[in-house]
């Protein structure tokens, strides 16, 4: 009986058991990716126009953008109590508009929907900043994999969930309101006690290859899995008995990663007593204020002080060299020769506060490259049904479920990509988000040069570019600037979309297709005459057909994404250093 309880002890304090569960808690997070089906429900209900849509979505963005107050709260509050607020958030506000819709409550003004979607949607940053600060303190040596699996499963949450609803085949319209307010609430009640940073040993073991290789596995075949019946649902009449069998499968896909932590703590063999030590002793322990301030002088000035080709030697080398040169600074000080200066702040790979990264170069080089970056993805998600409309196809469902897709394996790959380049090469994070923004590049330039096949091209390149940013970006952050703060970072970080996509999609994207569509139709009121003026007035006027509509904005959006990857190479070169440090060990 004792060994059963140690046993559930053990799985209890696993951290893979804790990364699963955050996997599960962020698959039904990104409540904001179905605002587009939820929209239509609201507008029908209460009789809003278009543009009063278009505000409750401005709400939208916002509460999904704005993470400052749980970034902080972070900092000095459990993780299950940040959880709980997002619980909280979350049923409140959408429980509230799902009342308001079906007229449980009185027709309220639009303003009290916008508060109420703000609240909703806002619960969110909760549950992603609980997710992701847990595990990228348990894993610190797998950051990428990590942000990667946890971003992806957040960005594909809404296909997931609107499986879970189609399975469910509910009388109203309305019911999804309800589904997206009880369901991930409940998810995560459930979940809120186990997610949270473990104690242990948190080096990288030897069986963290394999179970990374099975989650990436099971990341594989859900995003195959979810391609496949949306094409199937899409093409082919299928009854509610095939709609339930798929939604059935897709959630037991989801449930298959808890299968490693059972291996691991209760089908592996235990580890000897001799190489349990030996792998805490590889884990440094944490030094006192006081063991810090008195070695931070001194570190500073062997950071200074040490050649440039120190940090090319191998790792055994280049820690006899240090030695003997902070050696020298030591004696150098007690016989008064050399001045020791206080260091002011922390340093690159230690942690800072967020006020302290606000002040730093590298912190604004990479949110300005992410502004461009993740601003030019955004905006080809935000009107990718008006692009499909301006090429001629009826329906953009298809595409808008194939962009969801690839940005989930950018997710995931841009983090399993990055790992390799850091481990394996000792080079700069920021390398492999310059090579995804190459690739956004591609795809946007492909578009604007008319080429066949351009909404494909464009479609899976944006996606994987877009997806791999929220990848590399959180897991670069987390060690420039620390895990203590990670979460206002992370939080800080996450308002480049809305601020690149504000300028992009709502100034230069809709402006230019207001142009070209105002021509079209001058064009047309010409060619058809005086008679058919006030016919096509309200239609033609607002719609723009061709490849034009949107193929200016991509060149120019194609030469900022190469802004972006020159701003991230100055990243990589400022970086260099620091990431040799970091990794170096891995190479020698």
């Amino acid at each position: 009986m004792m060994r059963v309880y140690e046993k559930l002890s053990e799985f209890y304090g696993n951290r893979w058991l804790v990364f699963v569960c955050a996997m599960w808690i962020q698959s039904c997070a990104g409540v904001g990716y179905l605002f587009g089906s939820i929209s239509p429900v609201i507008k029908s209900a209460m009789g809003y126009t278009q543009r009063e849509v278009a505000i409750l979505g401005v709400a939208k963005d916002l509460g999904d953008a704005i993470g400052f107050v749980a970034g902080g709260l972070c900092e000095v509050l459990p993780i299950w109590v940040i959880l709980a607020i997002g619980v909280v958030q979350n049923f409140v506000g959408y429980g509230l508009l799902w009342l308001i819709v079906i007229g449980v409550l009185p027709s309220l003004p639009l303003w009290v929907l916008c508060i109420c979607v703000f609240v909703g949607t806002n619960g969110e940053t909760y549950f992603n900043t609980a997710a992701l600060v847990s595990c990228v303190q348990n894993f610190p040596k797998s950051r990428g994999p990590v942000v990667g699996i946890l971003k992806g499963f957040a960005g594909l949450s809404g296909a997931i969930l609107s499986q879970i609803y189609l399975m469910i085949n509910a009388s109203s319209e309305a019911s999804l309101i309800f589904m997206v307010a009880v369901g991930p609430s409940i998810v995560v009640i459930a979940l809120m006690f186990i997610v949270r940073p473990v104690g242990g040993h948190k080096q990288i073991r030897p069986s963290d290859g394999l179970s990374f290789s099975l989650i990436y596995g099971i990341c594989l075949l859900l995003a195959a899995y979810i391609l496949g019946i949306l094409l199937v649902e899409d093409l082919v009449d299928i009854s509610q008995a095939v709609i339930t069998s798929f939604a059935v499968i897709l959630i037991i896909i989801i449930l298959l990663p808890i299968t490693i932590p059972v291996l691991l703590v209760f089908f592996s063999e235990p580890i000897p007593p001799a190489e349990e030590s030996l792998l805490a002793g590889q884990e440094k322990p944490e030094p006192s204020k006081s063991e810090q301030d008195g070695s931070e002088v001194i570190l500073s000035e062997v950071e200074d002080e040490k050649p440039e080709e120190v940090d090319q030697l191998p790792a055994s080398e280049r820690q006899k060299r240090i030695a003997q040169l902070q050696a020298k600074l030591f004696q150098a000080a007690a016989d008064g020769a050399v001045r020791v200066k206080r260091k002011k702040g922390p340093r690159r790979g230690e942690d800072f506060t967020l006020l302290q990264a606000l002040i730093k170069a590298d912190f604004w080089l990479i949110f300005l490259s992410l502004v461009l970056a993740s601003g030019s993805g955004v905006t080809v998600i935000d009107n990718l049904g008006q692009i499909c409309e301006s090429l001629g196809y009826n329906d953009s469902s298809v595409f808008v479920s194939m962009i969801s897709i690839w940005n989930f394996l950018g997710r995931v790959g841009g983090g399993y990509l990055s790992e390799i380049t850091v481990r394996k090469f000792s080079l700069p994070r920021p390398v492999a988000m310059a090579v995804f923004q190459v690739v956004m590049a591609i795809g946007l330039f492909y578009y604007a040069m008319g080429f066949p096949g351009e909404i494909y091209v464009l479609t899976v390149l944006t996606g994987l570019g877009y997806g791999a940013q929220w990848a590399i970006v959180p897991a670069s952050a987390s060690e420039l600037f620390g895990l203590k703060s990670f979460g206002a970072l992370y939080n800080f970080f996450t308002l480049a979309s809305p601020a690149g996509s504000l300028i992009f999609s709502g100034v230069i994207a809709s402006g230019i297709y207001d142009y070209y569509a105002e021509k079209q139709a001058a064009l047309k009121k010409l060619s058809l005459g005086s008679m058919l003026l006030n016919s096509l007035q309200d239609d033609d006027s607002l719609s723009c057909s061709g490849n034009i509509c949107y193929s200016i904005t991509f060149g120019i959006l194609s030469g900022l994404c190469i802004v972006a990857m020159f701003l991230s190479l100055i990243v990589v070169y400022r970086t260099k250093r620091v990431y040799a440090q970091l990794y170096g060990n891995s190479r020698g």
